[in-house]
């Protein structure tokens, strides 16, 4: 089983089939740790990619000019189908990260959550995982940026943790690591 960061197949997934969570495929030991790392992985990179993506649009250098190629395939993977990045005025990028834009808190956060939500498909071990990678990029995000990110990073992780959190604790299971 592959899991994968391409969010243009989750929005595919729910218009022809429902996930049900609690229901669970016999696969091995090895094959659930596989898939967990994958989640992890993937959510990490997700949180990390978004992260770095919004709080790109606040540089004032040339670096994400440098960097526009590297966002291409994340763009189409997320089902960004706008103006090309390096080509939009400060006004179209300010739009994007608008409350109601593409990459605003609301609509970043609520792909991110989808990811690890979706992946995990209601397994605790999957949600944990997945969350756990949601922080691990926005701690690679912060050190790539060297310190504190924008508001709308900070608050956009706050809200994607905050959706994980509920779908864990919706499904019976303690947002506290028992194991630790």
């Amino acid at each position: 089983m592959q899991v994968t960061s391409d969010t243009s197949l989750l929005s595919r997934a729910k218009s022809s089939v429902e996930i049900k969570p609690l229901y669970t495929e016999k696969i091995s030991k090895d094959e659930a740790k596989e898939i967990k790392e994958q989640i992890q992985k993937g959510a990490n990179e997700m949180a990390f990619k978004s992260a770095s993506f919004q709080s790109a649009l606040f540089r004032k250098d040339d670096a994400f000019a440098k960097e526009y190629e590297n966002f291409q395939t994340f763009l189409q993977d997320i089902g960004y189908e706008g103006k090309p990045i390096a080509k939009l005025s400060k006004e179209e990028a300010g739009a994007l990260v608008a409350e109601d834009g593409f990459f605003g808190v609301a609509k970043t956060s609520q792909r991110i959550a989808d990811f690890v939500i979706n992946g995990a498909g209601g397994d605790e071990k999957m949600l944990r995982a997945g969350r756990e990678g949601m922080l691990r990029g926005f701690k690679e995000a912060e050190e790539m940026w060297g310190g504190e990110l924008p508001e709308i990073s900070q608050e956009t992780m706050k809200k994607a943790l905050e959706m994980v959190d509920k779908a864990m604790y919706d499904l019976g299971y303690s947002v506290l690591d028992t194991e630790v």
